[in-house]
C-alpha cells in the first residue's frame, strides 16, 4: 500500500494531479481542499496517501493534512458513499465547515454538494457524528497565487466548478459575484469564495 508521497508536482488541475517521485509519475485524485495547498508545476510537494483497491483498478487519493484524510476514510466508511463521492463531498466544502455541519446536522448545507442528496446528507450527518477526528481547526492554505486575471481568470474559475458539478447559470452567477467581492482575485481566493456563494445560492 502507498501511504505517503513526496515529489515535484509534474501537472496540476482541480481534483487531479501527477506527482513525479524519482521519475516515476503518480496520478492522485485530490480534493479542492488539497488542490488549494499545492504550489505551481515544479514545485516539491508531499501528500499523505489512500489507496483505493478495487478488482479492477488501484487509485490514489492524496490529502495535504491527517485531518482531511481522516474525514475522507469515514466518508467512504459510510454506507451508499465511495471515494468519489467523499471526495466531491470535501471539494465542496472545507474540511472544518463539514465537520460542524455534520455536528448541527445541517442537512441543508451538505445537500447544497454537487451529488449530495437529501438521504445521503443525513446518513452522513447520523454517522459521522460521533466519528469525527477531533480539532476542526485548520491551518490557513498555503497555495501560490494563480497568474490568471479577468476573463482568464473567470473562464479558469467556471471550468473548474462546471468540472466538480455544478450547473452554468448558476455557477456564473457565483464566480461574478465571487470575482466583485475578492480584493485582488486569485484563483484560489476566487475559487474560495464562489464556492461560498454557491453555497449561499443554491
Amino acid at each position: 500500500m502507498i501511504a505517503f508521497l513526496r515529489g515535484q508536482l509534474a501537472e496540476k488541475q482541480p481534483n487531479r494531479i501527477i506527482v513525479d517521485v524519482n521519475g516515476v509519475g503518480y496520478d492522485v485524485s485530490v480534493p479542492l481542499s488539497t488542490f488549494y495547498r499545492l504550489g505551481e508545476p515544479g514545485a516539491e510537494v508531499a501528500l499523505r496517501i489512500h489507496t483505493h483497491v478495487r478488482e479492477d483498478a488501484l487509485a490514489l487519493y492524496g490529502f495535504a493534512t491527517a485531518f482531511e484524510q481522516q474525514i475522507f476514510e469515514r466518508l467512504i466508511a459510510t454506507s451508499g458513499i465511495g471515494p468519489k463521492l467523499a471526495l466531491a463531498v470535501l471539494s465542496g466544502i472545507e474540511p472544518a465547515d463539514l465537520a460542524r455541519a455534520v455536528q448541527a446536522s445541517d442537512v441543508v448545507r451538505l445537500t447544497a454538494i454537487p451529488g449530495v442528496g437529501k438521504k445521503t446528507a443525513e446518513r452522513i450527518c447520523l454517522e459521522l457524528k460521533d466519528r469525527l477526528p477531533t480539532g476542526f481547526g485548520l491551518e490557513p492554505g498555503a497555495g501560490r497565487d494563480a497568474d490568471g486575471s479577468g476573463d482568464d481568470l473567470r473562464r479558469d474559475l467556471l471550468s473548474a466548478l462546471l468540472n466538480l458539478g455544478y450547473h452554468r447559470p448558476l455557477t456564473e452567477k457565483a464566480v461574478d459575484a465571487a470575482l466583485t467581492r475578492v480584493e485582488s482575485p486569485t484563483f484560489e481566493l476566487g475559487l474560495k469564495q464562489a464556492l461560498r456563494e454557491l453555497a449561499r445560492l443554491s
